[in-house]
This record gives structure tokens, C-alpha cells and sequence, in this order.
């Protein structure tokens, strides 16, 4: 962060004095002014709901152009992210700030793989939910839980603490995941295997069963890392702000990361794919493709409750550049489970199809976005639409904990405590 040579004033209509505050530029992206000091210049706070033009902290994993629709991690084009590595080299370059050399992704390869089974007595822990719980709240219990289980690196301000906690959130999320899915079927759970990759092992411990070998298709397990890389971290969105936020009260990293899975469940975040896929199979009961123009009609009416899910997004004002790569693999897991014809998939397909060549939809650039892509990769895959965002939780844990990592290194880091514009009753006495 480097002091800009523009200066900012803040000027009164009351005859206060102005304030000068000082502008920092970052390397990329918009400038910000700093406001550290109004309070006490001023006795005053800004407001900001939402936090839409509010920089909480500097960082340097991610950066968004929104309306370029550019994403890039450590300053890596998502492109080329998504076709050059895997899952397991992007963590190690968002925990590290570099991609890993060869010695060093098979070090970190390894080391992950090899700490993917939890402690035995978490399956009696999950034994306390009803089989019918949403997969979420079990997920959120089970994350939340591991600072029990794994006391001995609880510790958020010692670095080796963070770096073991780290290695066994990336390497048990996935073995939690395919748990609390098992758990709901009433399937006896799979405990994973060394020899397969980090996605290839998740299908096996989701879909697998002790009464036969189950073979990893190399396309759903392309497919699959793919999601994971595309959703593994997103800049200052609500879930990461919220384990930054958890995490300045110095807890542990465990319980910061269970705050980001709680955050994630909501529709509006992490849920969106589960409710884009809620959406079609609304409009496919209604009558599929038939019923298309009259969703459509509704969509468009102001006075229609009737959302799009799916499609646009609060950031990007351009096509969001996870969904670009998303819908190739979508076309490719289609392919190879031959579900083209499926009528769900037919539905997505053609709603799709009005989406992109609609004025109504173009002007308002409401492209489809990733939850769209990665619900239907998902469900033709086999995992269930309530697991969907358990699976957005899994890959962005990495994204959860870099963050965590470099407030937690910030000098400038402090114990989050934001202010409010208090609007109730003043000062009055009891009868």
C-alpha cells in the first residue's frame, strides 16, 4: 500500500474545519481514503451498509476487475488457473503466494492426502444429528467440532499452529462433506484412500460403497476440481469477511473457519447454486421448456415476486469468468453421462439460450453465472441439491483460511468492531 500523491478533503457546510485524509494506491484496482482518523478529527463515523465502498483491509490474494470481468488469484488469470493446475497447487499457491515447484507440489500433495481421515470419535460426535438435518448444519457442528478433536493446534497467533490447522481443514473437509452425506443416506461411511487425488477420493467417499470398487471417472473428477478451484476464494465477500471478523477476537482457527461455513449456508451466498437448481425443477413441475416464456414473462413483470436464480452477479457487470469455464464443463460431464437429453438439463439449456440473447437480459447483463453452471454439473454428477453448497464450503476453506493467515499477519490487524448510526430513543427514565 503506497500513499497516492492525491489528497482528499472533506469539507463541511456547518464552518467545521476540513479534514484532510490521506489516499493509499494499491497495485491494481480503485484507490481508497483513509479514514482512520475521522472519528477523532471529526466525531464522526461514515456510513456504508453492506459495506459497498468500504476496503475492510489490504490483502494480496485476490483481486476482481467486476466490470472487466476479470478474477485472478495471486495475480493468475482464473483461466489459467482452472486449465494448468489442480485443486491441491491452487491452495498451495493461496496459502503461499506462489505456484509450487515440482518438488514442492509433490511435498504438498502428499502431505494433504495423507492427513484426509478424522478422528474416529467424530462419527459418534455425528451421531447426535437427526439423519434428516440439512447438510449444512451438520457441517457447520462438524467443522466447529475439530477444535475438540485437534486441541493441539488451536492456537490462531502461533504460525505452526495456523500451518497444522491449515493442512487438516483442506485435508478432512472433504472426508467431513462426504460424511454428513453418507450419514443422511444411512450408508456405512468410506474411510478415504492415499492413492487417489484429492477429487477422485471425495467421488469414491460420496459414491462409493464396501460391497464393490468404485472406479473414478477421470471427467467427473476433472469436473469436480474444476469447482473447487473456481470457488476457492473471492476477495472480501460475506463469508470471508466473516471469518476475518471472527478470527480478530484471536479464536481459534477451527471456530473462525465454522463461522465462514454458517455465513456460506445463506441463499443469497454460498446457497445460490442450491437455489438456482430449485428454480428449474419449480419450472420443470410447472411444465419444462413449455413454461419458459411465461417464468420469463414473470421475471420481467416489477410486480412479479418471481426471481431468475442464477444469472447475474453483485460484483461481476460483465460475465462472470468462472461461469465461461464452468459451462465447458458442464457440456463435458453431460457428455460423458449422456444427459443431454435429460429434461432438466433441456430446461437449463433453453432457459440459458433466452438469458444470453434477450435484450431484457442483456441490457441488465444478467449472464449466467457460476452457481447456475456448477448446480447442473453437480446434480448430473449425482450430489444431492442439498449438498451443494458443503461442496462450495470444501473449496473455499483454502480461500478462508490464506485470509485468515494474512490478517492474522497484518501489523495493522486489530479486533473487528464496527460503528452504527443509532436511530433509537434517546436517554429516558424508568416509571
Amino acid at each position: 500500500m503506497n500513499i497516492s500523491d492525491t489528497k482528499a478533503t472533506l469539507s463541511f457546510s456547518n464552518g467545521s474545519p476540513d479534514v484532510a485524509l490521506p489516499v493509499y494506491s494499491g497495485s491494481i484496482g480503485p484507490d481508497v481514503i483513509d479514514i482512520r482518523k475521522l472519528y477523532a478529527q471529526t466525531g464522526m463515523f461514515t456510513y456504508d451498509p453492506g459495506f459497498m465502498s468500504t476496503a475492510s483491509c489490504q490483502s494480496t490474494i485476490t483481486y476482481i476487475d467486476g466490470d472487466k470481468g476479470e478474477l485472478l488469484y495471486r495475480g493468475y488469470p482464473i483461466e489459467q488457473i482452472a486449465t494448468k493446475c489442480d485443486y491441491l497447487d491452487t491452495c498451495y499457491l493461496l496459502l503461499n503466494g506462489d505456484l509450487p515447484t515440482e518438488s514442492q507440489r509433490g511435498d504438498f500433495h502428499k502431505l494433504v492426502i495423507n492427513h484426509t481421515m478424522v478422528h474416529e470419535q467424530m462419527q459418534f460426535f455425528l451421531r447426535g444429528f437427526r439423519r434428516d438435518a440439512h447438510p449444512m448444519a451438520v457441517l457447520t457442528g462438524l467443522v466447529g467440532a475439530l477444535s475438540a478433536f485437534y486441541h493441539d493446534s488451536t492456537d490462531i497467533n502461533n504460525p505452526e499452529h495456523r500451518d497444522i490447522s491449515a493442512i487438516r481443514l483442506i485435508a478432512k473437509m472433504p472426508t467431513l462433506v462426504a460424511m454428513a452425506y453418507k450419514y443422511g443416506m444411512g450408508q456405512p461411511f468410506m474411510y478415504p484412500r492415499n492413492d487417489l487425488s484429492y477429487a477422485g477420493n471425495f467421488l469414491r467417499m460420496m459414491f462409493g460403497t464396501p460391497c464393490e470398487d468404485y472406479k473414478v471417472s477421470p471427467v467427473l473428477e476433472r469436473a469436480l476440481d474444476r469447482i473447487f478451484i473456481l470457488h476457492a476464494d473471492h476477495e472480501q465477500n460475506a463469508s470471508t469477511s466473516t471469518v476475518r471478523l471472527c478470527g480478530s477476537s484471536g479464536t481459534n482457527p477451527f471456530a473462525a473457519i465454522a463461522a465462514g461455513v454458517a455465513c456460506l449456508w445463506g441463499p443469497a451466498h454460498g446457497g445460490a447454486n442450491e437455489a438456482a437448481l430449485n428454480m428449474l425443477e419449480g419450472i420443470q413441475r410447472e411444465g419444462g421448456v413449455a413454461k419458459i416464456g411465461e417464468f420469463v414473462a414473470k421475471v420481467k413483470d416489477k410486480n412479479s415476486t418471481v426471481k431468475l436464480m442464477g444469472f447475474g452477479h453483485r460484483v461481476y457487470k460483465n460475465y462472470d469468468p468462472r461461469a465461461k469455464l464452468m459451462q465447458q464443463t458442464c457440456d463435458e460431464v453431460l457428455d460423458e453421462l449422456g444427459l443431454h437429453n435429460d429434461p432438466l438439463f433441456a430446461l437449463a439449456k433453453a432457459l440459458e439460450k433466452i438469458a444470453l440473447e434477450d435484450d431484457y437480459f442483456v441490457q441488465r447483463k444478467l449472464y449466467p453465472n457460476v452457481d447456475f453452471y456448477s448446480g447442473i454439473v453437480q446434480r448430473a454428477i449425482g450430489i444431492p441439491v442439498k449438498l451443494f453448497t458443503g461442496i462450495f464450503a470444501l473449496a473455499r476453506t483454502v480461500g478462508w483460511i490464506a485470509q485468515l493467515n494474512e490478517m492474522i499477519g497484518d501489523p495493522e490487524y486489530k479486533i473487528g468492531r464496527p460503528r452504527q448510526l443509532y436511530t433509537g430513543s434517546v436517554r429516558r427514565d424508568v416509571p
